[in-house]
């Protein structure tokens, strides 16, 4: 296990709500490896002091219900190093600072400076490539692993390029690529509902389902966030990963083992299985929408997407995206997967809507909710428990980031997808994105608080 971690980008929104919090969790639960050193590096010139009240102003905000004790121990752990990105010399004493004796007082001496380094970049995505081209310049120790958030990549040509320089850096086996929905609780549950004897597995298939939904529908809109958002939008920032890897988890067969190698070849099976649109389809099959002017769910009124700060509206961003999907294997002949995602949306829908060409089965209430007759609801953000052939922790974001961070930590790739994977999910992608720059497909528009009107496509 490395217990040494380098946290790029660690005054940023992504650390302090949700990684440096679940530091603090997994420290709670005892999960964290004895004496683990960390440093948080950015481009702010900080002290520590500075830093460190930074980061338990953040915990007081996102982790409140750690206890007080263990908050001030994290922070009290932590150091702070500025670093260029561009600059390899300030990457290594950034390095260096985890070899430091002085790091923890309540510590023994740190381990020898060739001990294997953790770095997560926890960093905007335009960050990435030269991030790690300056981490292969710099060089790590014999070991080190290197965690890569989403969106990995803009593009096929992209990843294609971040895998090359990842290989070039710590070796392909050393990279987690993360996707922390495969963090979270129900979604790690779903492919045991499937599995020979799991509680949907007699029904698991295109005879008996005649379309398979999969949202990610907020309420939230995007105050603060849009000049980010307006340099992703929701295709890329949450259906080529998020979705896509619930698609997997659903649509896939049982791996040949349970380990994690045998799950990600079949992932990665599944994926290959899935038609790429070309053509009609585009415009058929994929929608795309932005919101106006309007009033959340919440009450707050908010100004059309295209006119907020920081948005090019020429740029023609969604905050709005949907494709339909079919998979070439047998099981799923005939049955669309409808993938759809949208901020500033009239409710919050997060799960897998599992439409019947008959009467749905009768299953316990905390696998699936009936909504009607031919409808089953797998909630993939609630709080409901599982049977105990499939029980989990209690769902959340910070939930899956401890996943991601034991990950990290340990070498486990269970939250993480491959270089194969995550190619092959941007060869379903790209078409799209190209028809929709393109101009083939209309940007529709919505109030914000308002939904589009569903799609049927099942005949």
């Amino acid at each position: 296990m490395i217990d040494r971690l380098l946290l790029l980008g660690a005054t940023g929104d992504l650390a302090g709500r949700f990684l440096l919090p679940a530091l603090a969790e997994s420290a709670a639960a005892g999960r964290l490896p004895d004496g683990l050193r960390v440093v948080g590096a950015g481009a702010q010139d900080w002290d520590e002091e500075t830093f460190r009240s930074h980061v338990a102003d953040r915990l007081d905000e996102h982790a409140a219900d750690v206890p007080a004790d263990v908050r001030r121990r994290l922070v009290h752990r932590l150091r702070y190093r500025r670093v260029d990105l561009t600059d390899a010399a300030t990457v290594t004493t950034a390095v260096g600072a985890l070899d430091d004796d002085d790091q923890d007082d309540d510590q023994d001496d740190g381990p020898a400076g060739d001990a294997a380094v953790a770095v997560y970049l926890a960093l905007p995505p335009a960050l990435f490539a030269p991030t790690l081209a300056t981490l292969g310049r710099a060089g790590l120790p014999r070991g080190s692993r290197i965690a890569v958030e989403k969106p990995f990549g803009a593009d096929l040509a992209g990843a294609q390029r971040l895998n090359e320089l990842l290989a070039g850096t710590t070796g392909a086996d050393s990279t987690m690529r993360v996707d922390h929905f495969l963090g979270m609780p129900r979604v790690r549950a779903l492919l045991g509902l499937h599995r020979p004897g799991g509680p949907l597995a007699p029904t698991w298939s295109g005879a008996h389902l005649r379309q398979v939904d999969v949202l990610w529908e907020e309420t939230l809109g995007l105050s603060g966030r849009e000049q980010f958002y307006d340099s992703t939008g929701a295709l890329r920032d949450v259906g080529q990963n998020h979705l896509l890897q619930v698609l997997v988890l659903v649509a896939m067969e049982q791996p040949a083992s349970a380990a994690e190698a045998d799950v990600h070849r079949a992932k990665l099976d599944l994926l290959r299985s899935v038609r790429v649109l070309s053509g009609g389809d585009l415009v058929a099959r994929t929608r795309r929408a932005r919101y106006t002017a309007g009033t959340l769910a919440g009450g707050g009124r908010v100004p059309a997407y295209a006119a907020a700060d920081g948005v090019d509206a020429a740029r023609g961003t969604e905050t709005f995206a949907e494709l339909v999907l079919e998979v070439d294997t047998p099981r799923w002949a005939g049955t669309p997967f409808v993938l759809r995602t949208g901020k500033a949306m009239a409710a919050d829908r997060k799960g897998v809507a599992l439409h019947f060409r008959g009467t749905a089965p009768d299953v316990d209430p905390a696998v699936a909710e009936r909504l009607a007759d031919d409808l089953l609801w797998i909630e993939l953000d609630g709080a409901r428990d599982l049977p105990s052939d499939v029980q989990v922790r209690a769902p959340g974001e910070r939930t899956a980031y401890r996943a991601v961070l034991a990950d990290v930590l340990t070498g486990g790739s269970g939250t993480s997808v491959t270089g194969a994977e995550a190619e092959q999910a941007w060869r379903i992608v790209d078409p799209v994105l190209r028809a929709w720059a393109e101009g083939e497909v209309p940007m529709l528009e919505h109030p914000a608080g308002t939904a589009l009107p569903d799609r049927s496509t099942a005949g």
